[in-house]
């Protein structure tokens, strides 16, 4: 029986198991599976309340239609006080990103990895070229925007992506240095930033910067509804962008591409803004306490998270993939493995956050598999070349073929290689040296991690020689100032602005705010991404007043011109229930 269930593990790409194959393999009855510490919901809502009422009106919630996707959207749109013309949703944050790489998604795509699979996975079904840009384990993967830039223009990739919090490390970007970096790319095709777990974060008061994409043209904010409610089997997200953007996906959708259910949940929400926002409260109270436990367990390492859940590195010695199996077999403790993660090994794992009763189970069960009766030394890895298995035959080839560094090395071949090219995946064209491979000594706790060999010097490849020369971005130059548009002074009247000019005067500056720090002592801190430096765009950012070229002003997007939120008539407004900009941050 368990290696049935195992098995489920192996046949799966980059994702895992549902729990109903997991139930149906093991022979489980509904409600008595494993403590589930792989899929990232939040364990406190919908309330059981909530539960009771929908389990009350089943019959009718599955026996007929829903109503229109654009009836439903406006209701959500009501409540986060967005202006429905911005706004598409779909039936789950998966189905947008389809039909963002199928609309939006011209020739090649950038993504730092590891992050969540269908970022990579989707563009290389359609044949997109995909550049990944590989997050180092020594800096605790922590994403360098500057660095990030330097590699999307050395690679002339034409659309980009940014997770954040990201999936799986939860590293966390600060707005004012995403909406600068958003700035910096304006000429390329689109700018993707995936919230999906920003309801989680507590390091800014208004994290998210779906204000600011409405007033670009080439910027598109995906954000998870199924995940910060605890209900992912209700396939539902949605994405905020200028009207031309959201507007070309969402004449794509089908009229009934919502399900009952999902219409059920989003006209609830309006009565329980107070339960949510408490739930996003326990949820971040509860990843404090847990990051705290783990990080006691000799030699694992705890990296800092925004969202609802904590990536962990296994004690020297121990293998995911082992553990994961032990934990469900013998303590019924169900963990995310991340070796089938294109970025990651099977020596990491991703845990989400949970109640502290769950929590010390998990505690209680990892102390057994990875330290039998004492905490001297962790589960045997078996052997296997580099020490990487993730159980999923692809996924393992690539890494063989990398060293497990995620990148292939430059070999006399390849190396006249132009860096301008474009390299399909997986047929080992370089990246560009800007982007070196960690290979970085480090202790955890009293366990020892070995130095990783120096790899060999890697060949330049020859420069670039077209008839129109490729421009290389400035170096790196510390940190610079962050333009800051004028303060919103009310509901006065926006003039119309002149035709937009060849070049205008930059915005007052101010310097940027630091990251907040990481509040437990016990967990080890890998170092914050260095304030944004100054990017190389072809124009400076987007002064106040002054349109995006495709986008809208913060005049329009504020309520003029036929954009203002829709309420749903004959209903009240929202008493608690928080805005897009700073949703979850009140109660």
């Amino acid at each position: 029986m368990s290696g049935n269930v195992t098995s489920l593990f192996r046949s799966t790409t980059a994702h895992s198991p549902s729990m109903a194959a997991l139930a149906r393999e093991s022979g489980e009855t509904a409600g008595a599976g494993p403590v589930d510490f792989c899929i990232p919901c939040n364990p406190y809502f919908p309330t059981p309340a909530m539960f009771d009422e929908m389990a009350g009106r089943l019959r009718d919630i599955i026996t007929y239609y829903p109503s229109s996707a654009d009836t439903i959207t406006a209701e959500l749109c009501g409540l986060l006080q967005l202006p429905p013309q911005c706004v598409a949703m779909g039936n789950g944050s998966t189905e947008l990103i389809t039909w963002i790489d199928h609309l939006l998604v011209r020739e090649s795509l950038a993504v730092p990895v590891p992050t969540f699979g269908r970022w990579t996975d989707q563009p290389m079904e359609t044949g997109k070229r995909v550049d990944m840009f590989p997050l180092q384990e020594s800096s605790g993967f922590t994403l360098d925007l500057a660095r990030y830039a330097e590699f999307i223009r050395a690679r002339g990739t034409r659309a980009v992506v940014i997770c954040n919090p990201n999936n799986p490390d939860g590293g966390y970007q600060n707005k004012q240095a995403l909406v600068q970096f958003m700035d910096a790319m304006a000429d390329r095709d689109l700018v993707v930033i995936d919230e999906s777990f920003l309801e989680f974060a507590d390091a800014e008061a208004e994290p998210s910067v779906v204000q600011e994409a409405m007033l670009r043209p080439n910027v598109v904010v995906l954000r998870s509804l199924g995940k910060n409610f605890g209900l992912h089997g209700i396939r539902f997200g949605y994405l905020v962008a200028n009207p031309a953007l959201a507007g070309r996906v969402r004449s794509m959708l089908p009229k009934w591409n919502l399900n009952s259910f999902a219409e059920h949940v989003v006209f609830m929400l309006r009565d329980h803004g107070a339960e949510y926002a408490q739930s996003l409260h326990q949820v971040r109270r509860d990843r404090l306490e847990m990051s705290g436990q783990l990080a006691a367990l000799p030699g694992l390492t705890v990296y800092p998270s925004q969202g609802n859940f904590l990536f962990v590195r296994l004690p020297v010695g121990a293998e995911g993939t082992v553990v994961r199996d032990r934990m469900l077999t013998e303590h019924r403790v169900l963990v995310r493995e991340c070796g089938n993660k294109i970025g990651s090994s099977s020596r990491f794992l991703r845990l989400v956050v949970r109640p502290q009763p769950d929590v010390r189970r998990l505690v209680s069960g990892m102390e057994q598999v990875l330290y039998g009766a004492g905490r001297g030394a962790a589960v045997p890895e078996p052997a296997a070349g580099n020490g990487y298995s993730s159980g999923t035959a692809a996924v393992d080839r690539l890494m063989s073929e990398t060293n497990g560094k995620g990148m292939r090395a430059v070999t006399a071949q390849n190396a006249p290689a132009a860096i301008g090219a474009a390299p399909a995946v997986g047929t080992g064209t370089p990246l560009p040296a800007a982007v070196p491979v960690a290979a970085a000594a480090a202790t955890v706790g009293p366990v020892p991690v070995p130095v990783a060999a120096a790899a060999p010097p890697v060949p330049q490849p020859a420069p670039y020689e077209s008839p129109a020369q490729v421009p290389q971005p400035a170096p790196y130059q510390g940190p610079a100032p962050v333009p800051q548009p004028a303060p919103y002074q009310g509901p006065v009247p926006v003039p119309q602005p002149a035709p937009y000019p060849q070049s205008v005067p930059a915005a007052a500056a101010v310097p940027a705010p630091a990251p907040a720090p990481v509040p437990v002592a016990a967990v080890p801190v890998a170092p914050m991404a260095s304030p944004m430096a100054a990017y190389p765009p072809p124009t400076g950012p987007t002064p106040p007043g002054v349109p995006a070229r495709g986008g809208l002003t913060a005049a329009q997007v504020r309520g003029t011109n036929g954009l203002e939120s829709v309420q749903a008539a004959g209903r009240p407004g929202p008493q608690s229930w928080p805005n897009a900009a700073g949703m979850g941050q009140v109660g």
